[in-house]
């Protein structure tokens, strides 16, 4: 006879061992499952942040308690939308009643569509006030933006930014009133500024497999000698050829431009080695990093009068130096790096570039084209150059100061991005 405690023990063991088949089963079951891919948020619009200069700054009563109601051009759709507001060069909190989102009625006007006018929220709450050097995301809020479309943020402030957080190269107009008018159709009688403040980024919920590119560069990123409202810089040509390609429609585009920026000294803006991770690194869903800076550095070394040759080969040394940092930084954190050759400027009244200066853009082009540093290379230099004077800009492309190109030029440089480049 089988003594009882082996029976219970033998109960025992063949119920855990039922358990654990079921458990090895269900395991089974569910890694057959084909699983979904989440959907990313992706940056569809961004501008990189910095203190405005004086002249670009609005006096702080312009800003206590007002309204401020800005335009902006989205590269991908979503069906949710979420918005960035920036402190990042601010020293002190910053108080923020309301912020609202809606369609604008014209990207030349204040005026909105009242009917898609709605609130955000911060962690549940219609207020937020952002600690100094900080950003804070809205909640995601359901509202289906179209590619290629148009958003209108507007907040009231009741105190002003110390000092003021914005990116004044935004090609687009901003208006502004006395009072808390941020659910109003119309800004009647508003003040207006081309340039952009307190807001750094806007987010899509795209579809799975959706990512973002950031375009790293200076002024001609930026857009200057792009026309205002009207976004036909090379960036904004990139995403409508993006849009209307089968293969790559959930890509965003994030400007990360800044006029004057250098790869090594702070000018306007900081940096573009300082600004690394804010700018590049932190925009949501980036994948592909385009790096579109040197030619400030170049033009800089002889803007008040030559230098020795040694003095230009060690300006070249430490571009690339620069260059390899970001590339070695970018592929840390997985992204796939796309190198911008650098366009011609002799003829520049700014720059007054010689032979030696013109000599170090074919260095540093070169470097670009064969090191194989970079993954890709985007060769605007050629796109832009004047076949029969390689070292000028064709005069159709030439916005006329002989270093910006205009909107035809930026037309031609934003064509010129292969899309393969982006393949899922």
């Amino acid at each position: 006879m089988v003594p009882l405690i082996y029976l219970r023990h033998a109960l025992k063991n063949s119920t855990i061992l039922v358990l654990l088949l079921a458990i090895v089963s269900l395991g089974r079951q569910l890694t057959a499952q084909p699983r979904a891919k989440p959907q990313p948020w992706i940056a569809t619009w961004g501008a990189s942040q910095q203190i405005p200069e004086p002249q670009n700054a609005l006096p702080p009563d312009d800003l206590r308690d007002a309204t401020v109601r800005q335009i902006f051009h989205l590269s991908a759709g979503g069906a949710e939308v979420r918005v960035h507001l920036s402190n990042a060069f601010g020293t002190r909190p910053l108080h923020f009643t309301s912020v609202y989102i809606a369609r604008p009625l014209s990207t030349k006007s204040a005026a909105i569509d009242a009917t898609t006018d709605k609130a955000l929220t911060f962690a549940g709450s219609s207020e937020v006030t952002i600690p100094p050097s900080a950003e804070f995301v809205s909640d995601p809020i359901e509202f289906r933006v179209s590619a290629l479309s148009h958003l209108a943020v507007t907040f009231h402030l009741d105190t002003p930014p110390s000092p003021e957080t914005g990116h004044p190269g935004s090609r687009a107009t901003s208006y502004y009133v006395h009072g808390d008018s941020v659910a109003a159709a119309n800004l009647h009688d508003s003040k207006r500024v081309d340039h952009w403040y307190q807001v750094s980024e806007i987010d899509v919920l795209s579809a799975a497999g959706g990512s973002a590119i950031v375009a790293l560069g200076d002024s001609i990123t930026d857009g200057h000698g792009a026309t205002t409202n009207a976004n036909d810089r090379w960036t904004d040509v990139l995403a409508a050829r993006l849009q209307a390609s089968p293969g790559n429609p959930g890509i965003g585009v994030s400007n990360q431009g800044i006029g004057g920026n250098h790869l090594l000294t702070d000018g306007l803006g900081p940096n573009a080695l300082a600004r690394f991770d804010r700018d590049v690194l932190a925009p949501a869903g980036v994948r592909w990093l385009i790096v579109f800076e040197g030619v400030n550095d170049l033009g800089g070394l002889t803007r008040t009068g030559e230098v020795t040759p040694a003095e230009h080969a060690a300006l070249v040394k430490r571009i690339l130096a620069a260059y390899n940092q970001l590339i070695v930084r970018a592929h840390a954190h997985g992204l796939r790096v796309i190198g911008g050759t650098i366009t011609p400027y002799v003829g520049s009244d700014y720059y007054h570039p010689g032979p030696l200066s013109e000599a170090d853009r074919q260095t540093v082009n070169h470097w670009i084209r064969t090191a194989g540093q970079f993954d890709a290379i985007i060769d605007f230099d050629k796109t832009v150059a004047d076949p029969q004077h390689p070292d000028q800009m064709l005069p159709i492309y030439d916005s006329g100061d002989h270093l910006h190109p205009s909107p035809a030029g930026y037309r031609a440089m934003g064509e010129a991005v292969p899309l393969d480049l982006f393949a899922q």
